[in-house]
């Protein structure tokens, strides 16, 4: 692999935001690793990235052996890790009054446990200069009654990237959640796209001026 030859590895790979991050990193000549539970999906996806080499894992994002196994298998195929998007979350529609406490721990640990599992595996192949990013939302500050697990997910990995970011940075790694205001759509300034790119460019701040949380639309 040429030293200059970056790598992207996608958890909780699908076609949305995710998605579209991919193929921002495709077309900018890196080489893409896509973890998520869905073979078809995963295959579909890395059918838009050609003409990126792409290796693909199946595996539950959440769980420390599955899902720390496929991502640190791909940090030891590519040789590096350059950077490490982390998306899953959960929604269950279901009010503070009709949530369970089972169900609310199984949504945390997928919404943020995920993270954890995912940066730990891939330590070993981040360097100086690499980059781990998270898919936040409004439902961290606004969260929806109707979907009441949302929020605490939302608002724990928010949480849990700040801690990361101080953790990575006397390593030259930083770490930063974008924070969605506003509902995915089609088409706009929420598309999978338009989200994708703001993702890029918040992996791609100023590290004198770095932000490990990050709004959009600014």
């Amino acid at each position: 692999m040429s030293a200059e030859q970056r790598v992207v590895v996608v958890v909780g790979a699908g076609p949305g935001v995710s998605g579209s991050l991919a193929r921002r990193c495709a077309a900018e000549g890196w080489h893409v690793g896509l973890v998520g539970n869905d073979e078809t999906v995963l295959a579909d996806l890395a059918s838009t990235l050609v003409p990126a080499r792409v290796e693909r894992r199946v595996a539950d994002a959440a769980d420390p052996h599955t899902g720390g196994s496929a991502v640190a298998d791909l940090g030891r195929r590519f040789g590096r890790i350059d950077l490490l998007h982390v998306n899953p979350s959960a929604y269950r529609e279901a009010d503070p009054m009709h949530l369970g406490v089972e169900d609310l721990l199984d949504d945390v640990r997928l919404g943020v446990g995920a993270l954890l599992v995912a940066v730990q595996a891939a330590h070993p192949y981040l360097r100086p200069g690499s980059r781990v990013t998270v898919t936040g939302s409004m439902a961290a500050d606004e969260p929806s009654a109707a979907a009441a697990s949302l929020g605490v997910q939302k608002a724990g990995v928010r949480n849990l990237v700040h801690s990361l970011d101080a953790t990575l940075a006397p390593e030259g790694v930083r770490a930063v959640s974008v924070t969605v205001r506003g509902a995915l759509a089609r088409e706009g300034t929420f598309s999978h796209d338009a989200v994708g790119d703001a993702l890029w460019r918040a992996a791609h701040q100023d590290p004198a001026a770095w932000r490990s949380e990050v709004p959009y639309p600014a």
